[in-house]
C-alpha cells in the first residue's frame, strides 16, 4: 500500500489530506463515509482486495482521518468542492467510485451535474442526512449553537470528548453500524479510538452529526440526483440498517436504472463487517462491459 499526501487549497489554507494507493488496471476511487469514526482505513479490505484487477485510491475526507486536522467551519460547499478536486486534479475520469455514507450522496449529486461522468458508481449504505436531523426528524437551532460551543477552545474539547468516549463508541457501533456488536473488539474499538482524539477531530464531527455537512436537504433531491446521473448505479446496504437510513435506501432503490444489492446483513458500515458479500455484489458490476 502507498500512501501519499494530497494538498487541496481551501479558502488561502492549504489542507493535507491523507491517501492509499494500490493495484494496477482501470481507475478507482474509494471514498469512506463522513462519521467521527470514519477514516481511508475502513475501505483498506476492499480495497485489497480489488486491488488485484484495478488501480485503487483510497482518500480521506478534509476534517476526518487520522491526522492532526485544523479548525475550519467545515461546510457541503468544501465537500463538493474537494470532490470536484479529486476528480479533476487526483483521479480524472476513474472506471468507477465506491463511496459510503455521506460520501456516496456527494458522488450522486456530483453525477447529476458534472459533464465528466465516471463509468459507473458503487454507492454502499447511502446516507444524506446526519444523525441529529435523522433522530428530531428535520434541523433545529440548536444544532447550529451546539456546532458553536464546541468549536470553542474552553468547553468545545470537554463537550467533545463527553460524547465520544468508549462507551458512546461502542454503543455508536452496535446501534448503527455493525450487526454484530462484537465486531468492535478491542482492536478495533482502539483504532476508532485514535480517530476520535486526533488533534481537531470535533470540528468536522459535529458538523457531521449536526447536520452541516448534509449534501441535500431532502429525499426528493436525493431520488432526483440518481434520476439524472449520467452513470450506472449499484446500491449495496444491508438487511440490518436502522429503519430511517434503510427507507432512505429503499426509496432510492425504487428509482428506474438503480441496481441494487439487499446484503442479508449489515448496517451502516456493511462493506466494513461483511467483505465478502460485499465484494461479491460488487466485483461483477465493475467487471461488465459498459456497453451491456
Amino acid at each position: 500500500m502507498d500512501t501519499r499526501i494530497l494538498d487541496w487549497n481551501w479558502w488561502g489554507k492549504t489542507i493535507r489530506i491523507g491517501a492509499d494507493a494500490s493495484g494496477n488496471g482501470p481507475k478507482v476511487l474509494l471514498l469512506p463515509a463522513l462519521s467521527s469514526i470514519s477514516t481511508r482505513r475502513e475501505m483498506r479490505p476492499l480495497q485489497e482486495r480489488l486491488a488485484a484487477r484495478y488501480s485503487t485510491l483510497a482518500v480521506d475526507w478534509p476534517g476526518f482521518g487520522e491526522a492532526p486536522r485544523p479548525q475550519v467551519d467545515w461546510t457541503a460547499d468544501a465537500y463538493d468542492a474537494f470532490l470536484a478536486f479529486l476528480l479533476s486534479s487526483v483521479m480524472p475520469h476513474p472506471h468507477a467510485i465506491i463511496a459510503a455514507g455521506h460520501a456516496a450522496t456527494y458522488v450522486l449529486k456530483h453525477a447529476a451535474t458534472a459533464p465528466a461522468q465516471p463509468t459507473r458508481l458503487v454507492l454502499v449504505a447511502p446516507t444524506w442526512r446526519g444523525p441529529l436531523p435523522t433522530m428530531a426528524g428535520g434541523h433545529r437551532p440548536l444544532f447550529d449553537r451546539l456546532c458553536r460551543l464546541v468549536d470553542r477552545a474552553t468547553v468545545g474539547p470537554l463537550i467533545y470528548r463527553l460524547n465520544v468516549n468508549p462507551f458512546v463508541v461502542r454503543r455508536m457501533g452496535a446501534g448503527h453500524v455493525y450487526s454484530d456488536a462484537a465486531f468492535l473488539n478491542e482492536e478495533r474499538l482502539r483504532q476508532k479510538l485514535a480517530v476520535v482524539r486526533a488533534e481537531g477531530a470535533r470540528f468536522a464531527s459535529v458538523r457531521f452529526v449536526t447536520g452541516r455537512l448534509d449534501p441535500l436537504a431532502s429525499r426528493e433531491p436525493f431520488l432526483d440526483a440518481a434520476r439524472r446521473a449520467g452513470a450506472p448505479i449499484l446500491l449495496v446496504y444491508g438487511a440490518d440498517t436502522p429503519p430511517k437510513s434503510r427507507a432512505e435506501m429503499e426509496a432510492l432503490a425504487a428509482v428506474p436504472g438503480v441496481r441494487t444489492a439487499r446484503l442479508p446483513r449489515g448496517k451502516l458500515s456493511v462493506h466494513e463487517e461483511f467483505l465478502d458479500a460485499t465484494i461479491s455484489a460488487i466485483e461483477p458490476f465493475l467487471a461488465e462491459d459498459p456497453a451491456a
